[in-house]
C-alpha cells in the first residue's frame, strides 16, 4: 500500500513556542514574535494560528492581547507529534549565508541533529549556534516540521566519531570515492537503523581523516555523483539520496 501524504495547513501562520501546549493554555509572546504577528503577518485579537513546541503536537490558537506582549490561547491540536528519522547530518562549518542555507534545507529534510565537525582544511572554525536554532525554527515554521534537531556547538571531527554508537551507520561523502551507484551502496544498510552522514570542507578531507573513516565499521563511502558539489548542495543531495534509500520517504510498497 503506498504511504498517504499527510494534508498540512499551509494557509495559517504557524509560530514555535517553548511553553508546553494544552487546550485552553494561555501562552505569553516574546516581543520579537507579537511584533512578527501583528507588524509583519499584520494579525489581529482573535486571528488563526498554528503553534508547536516539538513535543506537545500542533495546535490551533487565537491571538489575544496579553499586557504588553501578546499571547495565544490554545484551543484544539491539529496534528499529533511526530518524530523524525534517527538522522544526524555532521558537516564542516561553512560561511554565515551558507550555513543559513545549509541549516534550512537540513531541517525541511528530517535531520534530527546538526553536528558542525572541525577537519584539518576546515577553513570556518566557529559556528553561531543561536543563529543556528533560529534559523531551524523558521524552517519548521515554514514547512510544517513539528520537531525541531538538536544542534551542537563544534566539535573536532575525531571527537565526534570516536563518540558515534557502534550501530549508528556513518554514511561518509567522500569526493574521493569512485563515482557508482550511491543506492546499491546504500542498500547494505539496515531498514530502520540510526544514520549519520558525513559531509566535509570545500577543501575535501585530509588523506589520513580519509584512512580512519574508511577503517570504522558500519561506514558507507560513496560519492555523490560526478559533478564536484559546494557544501550547501552536497547536503540536500546527500540528506535527499538517504531519505530515498534508506529514510522516511520510502513508501510501505517499496519495503515489501
Amino acid at each position: 500500500m503506498m504511504g498517504r501524504m499527510v494534508r498540512y495547513d499551509f494557509r495559517s501562520p504557524r509560530l514555535y513556542v517553548e511553553a508546553p501546549l494544552d487546550e485552553g493554555a494561555l501562552v505569553p509572546l516574546v516581543p520579537a514574535q507579537r511584533h512578527y504577528l501583528t507588524h509583519v503577518l499584520r494579525l489581529t485579537a482573535g486571528s488563526r494560528i498554528l503553534a508547536f513546541n516539538g513535543r506537545d503536537g500542533e495546535w490551533e490558537a487565537a491571538v489575544e492581547p496579553h499586557r504588553r506582549a501578546g499571547a495565544l490561547r490554545i484551543r484544539v491540536k491539529t496534528r499529533e507529534q511526530t518524530q523524525p528519522t534517527d538522522l544526524h547530518y555532521l558537516f564542516a562549518p561553512l560561511q554565515a549565508v551558507q550555513l543559513d542555507h545549509m541549516v534550512q534545507k537540513a531541517v525541511e529534510m528530517g535531520a534530527s541533529r546538526l553536528q558542525p565537525v572541525l577537519t584539518r582544511n576546515s577553513r570556518v572554525l566557529r559556528v553561531n549556534v543561536s543563529r543556528m536554532q533560529a534559523n531551524a525554527i523558521e524552517a519548521a515554521e515554514q514547512c510544517g516540521i513539528l520537531t525541531l534537531p538538536q544542534i551542537d556547538a563544534a566539535e573536532p571531527l575525531s571527537r565526534v566519531v570516536a563518540g558515534r554508537e557502534p550501530d549508528r551507520y556513518l554514511v561518509f561523502c567522500d569526493e574521493g570515492a569512485d563515482v557508482g551507484d550511491p543506492c546499491a551502496a546504500l542498500a547494505a544498510v539496515p531498514r530502520g537503523s540510526p544514520l549519520a552522514v558525513l559531509v566535509g570542507p570545500q577543501a575535501g578531507f585530509a588523506d589520513d581523516e580519509r584512512a580512519a573513516l574508511i577503517e570504522l565499521p558500519n561506514v558507507i563511502r560513496l560519492a555523490l555523483g560526478p559533478r564536484i558539489l559546494r557544501a550547501d548542495t552536497a547536503a540536500v543531495a546527500a540528506l535527499a539520496l538517504v531519505q530515498a534509500a534508506i529514510g522516511d520517504w520510502r513508501t510501505d510498497a517499496e519495503e515489501g
